[in-house]
């Protein structure tokens, strides 16, 4: 948490800017962190919440641009996809049949929560068949 909770004053770039540039960025297919990294690395935007008063994802579904799958659980249904790519081929490794096991049932877990949040349809459903299309 930063000590600081209003804009700094050295900061010249304005709210509609910034939201010019996170809109930009996400065009470019850009995930909301790597959006912030960014603000922070090239603009000095330490939180963009501080200069427009809403975070990035937020701005993103005003806009139209969030994305279909939350963040985490796209890179936990990237993470089973590429377990199992190699259990394809290490069918007796047994520590990648474990870390399979927990990522999936993390993903079950997550998904259960954003159904009932309401960020996933109530009918979503992970499936190895069909993750590897959404991952891709």
């Amino acid at each position: 948490m930063p000590f600081v909770k209003t804009k700094q004053s050295w900061l010249k770039i304005s709210s509609a800017e910034v939201e010019q540039i996170i809109c930009d960025f996400a065009k470019k297919g850009m995930t909301p962190s790597q959006i912030g990294t960014q603000l922070r690395d090239k603009y000095c935007v330490g939180k963009s919440k501080i200069v427009t008063g809403n975070n990035i994802l937020t701005i993103l579904r005003e806009n139209g641009m969030a994305p279909d799958l939350p963040e985490d659980l796209y890179s936990l249904i990237k993470k089973a996809l590429l377990i199992r790519k190699h259990l394809l081929g290490n069918k007796r490794d047994k520590n990648s049949k474990h870390k399979l096991n927990l990522a999936e049932s993390k993903i079950h877990r997550l998904s259960r929560y954003y159904k009932r949040v309401g960020h996933l349809p109530p009918t979503w459903k992970y499936n190895y068949a069909t993750a590897s299309a959404v991952v891709s």
